[in-house]
């Protein structure tokens, strides 16, 4: 009998503060939550999708729920700098905390997972090589990362969507490294711990190519003060490739221009993590058992 993901129920935790959510929905016309929402409502047909925002000082469940009623918690991006002390990342690490405790499985992307391990104990600083703008290039997993069931399906190297200005630092005790790159040292791990388990991957394998073209758009004068585009007409360039490849995502003069296999171009490789966390927890519920 095929297993469907009828009945699942996920939570989206979208810490985007308001500011940097109204400025993204005025770029690509949603928030990063909301990716997430119109993501599960293909991979996981007929699932319950909730979205909650805990960096806000009025966030709330919906009444009557918590983390723990749900079969996952999914953790979108977002600019908080996790190793600034403020009201919004107090608020997002305490609410990562209570997802560990519940025991719900969690997947996070980009600050998806610089929030996991600052709420288990590790540390997050700013990129030392300076930002990694468009696509991580030459992903490759370590010797865990290949029997790793999250990083199924991925060649020996691959590419995948990204833009970020903070790393990992140090993992927390219970992490495996899984994914690094020249770039950034942690590419993917998992974390393990207070009885919960996190998948994670500091790049984004939920936005489309449009969402990659407006992050560059919107962070083009970052790009140019770090030296990665002479000037915002460059990024303009760069980003209006991309949106084509995106409306054409056949045409390979675009793909070879950009540097660009079908781990980024085909939206179902490009989207493969999530799907496998999906189908873990099909396969082993809560546990998530490799």
């Amino acid at each position: 009998m095929k297993v469907t993901t009828a009945g699942l129920r996920f939570l989206i935790a979208e810490s985007e503060p308001p500011e940097a959510r109204d400025e993204r929905r005025k770029s690509v016309g949603r928030s990063s939550g909301e990716t997430y929402l119109d993501l599960l409502a293909r991979l996981a047909p007929g699932a319950t999708c909730h979205r909650v925002t805990p960096a806000d000082a009025d966030s709330a469940l919906p009444p009557g729920e918590s983390p723990g009623g749900y079969d996952a918690v999914l953790f979108s991006g977002s600019p908080l700098a996790l190793y600034e002390e403020t009201p919004e990342v107090r608020r997002a690490v305490a609410f990562m905390r209570a997802t560990f405790a519940s025991g719900t499985p969690a997947f996070g992307s980009c600050a998806g997972l610089q929030l996991a391990t600052v709420a288990a104990g590790g540390t997050v600083r700013r990129n030392l090589h300076g930002p990694e703008a468009g696509f991580a290039r030459r992903i490759t997993a370590t010797e865990s990362g290949r029997a790793h069931p999250m990083l199924a399906g991925r060649p020996a190297a691959y590419d995948a969507p990204s833009i970020h200005t903070d790393e990992v630092e140090t993992l927390p005790a219970g992490a495996s490294l899984l994914a690094s790159n020249r770039g950034t040292t942690v590419q993917a791990a998992e974390i393990r711990h207070d009885g919960g388990v996190f998948w994670g991957v500091q790049y984004h394998p939920e936005i489309g190519l449009d969402e990659v073209a407006g992050a560059l758009r919107r962070q083009a004068d970052d790009l140019v003060e770090s030296g990665l585009a002479l000037s915002p007409a460059e990024v303009e360039a760069q980003a209006a490739l991309v949106e084509n490849l995106h409306r054409e995502p056949d045409r390979r003069d675009l793909a070879w221009r950009l540097g660009l296999d079908d781990q980024v171009t085909d939206s179902e490789r490009r989207q493969t993590e999530i799907q496998n966390f999906i189908d873990a927890l099909l396969r082993h519920g809560r546990s998530l058992a490799p």
